[in-house]
């Protein structure tokens, strides 16, 4: 009779372990699913910075022009305008005040995304008088 119990024992642990490694195989294979990993979240967004002041220095090799204590680098895609008008690089002179916007690269440049060359226009100073009657 010891024999049957000691059979029947070592059978139903024997059962026991191999139902708790089925059970446990899902969580594993699922944890080595690549679709389970989360997605590469994509780098920040670099987001234009302002800047604005007279024009300290310009270096037409390089293709920069200092405001402040700014160097501002010109690329392909810089947009630049003078008076609402298309205007070059060889139109940001020393002394002209611009504004704009950079960005920098991955290397910390700035790089210019917008400049505006002249002096800011000021709106029309709009009277607050009554139409008249």
């Amino acid at each position: 009779m010891k024999t049957k119990l000691a059979k029947l024992t070592l059978k139903i642990t024997f059962l026991a372990c191999i139902t708790a490694a089925l059970a446990a195989m899902p969580a594993v294979s699922r944890a080595d699913d690549a679709t389970n990993t989360p997605a590469a979240t994509p780098a920040p967004k670099k987001h234009a910075l302002p800047f604005h002041g007279k024009v300290a220095a310009v270096d037409s090799a390089a293709m920069t022009f200092t405001v402040g204590t700014m160097t501002i680098g010109i690329t392909s895609t810089t947009k630049i305008t003078k008076d609402g008008q298309p205007a070059v690089f060889a139109d940001i002179t020393t002394g002209a005040m611009v504004r704009g916007s950079y960005k920098k690269d991955d290397e910390g440049k700035m790089n210019a995304t917008l400049v505006r060359i002249g002096e800011m226009k000021k709106a029309p100073a709009s009277t607050n008088a009554p139409p008249a009657q």
